[in-house]
């Protein structure tokens, strides 16, 4: 779309539980790159994810250490993981409708850009942050908690649930009785820096992915793997040689 209409926004704020005073902000925390490379605009949301990043990591981080008072540093190191991984963020961003939100350049729109996971939870951490910067880290914090809400419960029954390195790990301990390697390398400039990461177990490379950061692509590799190896959620998939 080239512009976000100002109806649209609203509601977007409205699920994200703050009227914002500048809505400018909001604006830019739905820009993908792809619409900035084929508009006259001269910036992106990817200041902002990387703001929003940290601010979603803090306030998961805060509210469970707040919370959870009985678990110890490394089961809520987990629920944590498990919390703000991608897939789980990009739940909760087609949940508020994010995806139809976002300004994307056409050739993004037409490979389903809106629908994409790694596009989902980037937008979710840019709009995290335009709102910290709008209203300051409580408010913030507040909508971070109650719109993952349902994830946090989720993962504090059964931490991992999202987090795909771990599950891959425990699988592949199993099968294979060794962890899975991964090999990371990067490309582009300091700014808008992509990470492409390949995940190898028993010798063979089983998974792809990339992302905005070292974790997020390390996350789509074993995630990759994982249905390699299982053969989605229905078949035995790859086995030892």
């Amino acid at each position: 779309m080239t512009a976000t209409a100002p109806e649209q926004l609203a509601h977007l704020s409205a699920r994200l539980l703050h009227e914002f005073s500048d809505l400018s902000l909001l604006t830019l925390a739905l820009t993908h790159r792809s619409y900035i490379a084929e508009n006259d605009n001269s910036e992106s949301n990817e200041r902002l994810e990387l703001l929003g990043d940290s601010v979603v990591g803090l306030a998961v981080t805060d509210h469970l250490f707040r919370t959870l008072t009985d678990r110890d540093e490394g089961t809520l190191a987990k629920i944590r993981s498990a919390v703000v991984s991608e897939p789980a963020l990009a739940e909760v961003a087609e949940a508020i409708g994010l995806g139809d939100a976002l300004r994307l350049g056409r050739s993004e729109l037409l490979s389903g850009g809106r629908a994409k996971p790694s596009l989902l939870a980037d937008a979710f951490e840019a709009v995290i942050a335009a709102l910290y910067i709008d209203a300051g880290y409580d408010a913030a914090a507040r909508t971070v908690v109650q719109l993952l809400d349902a994830q946090i419960r989720a993962a504090t029954v059964g931490p991992g649930v999202h987090d795909y390195k771990t599950r891959l790990q425990e699988l592949t301990m199993q099968r294979f009785e060794h962890a899975p390697v991964y090999d990371v390398a990067e490309s582009g400039p300091g700014h808008a820096k992509r990470f492409h990461a390949t995940v190898t177990i028993d010798q063979r490379a089983l998974g792809k992915g990339e992302g905005t950061s070292k974790k997020r692509a390390e996350q789509a590799a074993a995630q990759a793997a994982w249905d390699a190896l299982t053969g989605g959620e229905n078949g035995a998939g790859v086995t030892r040689s």
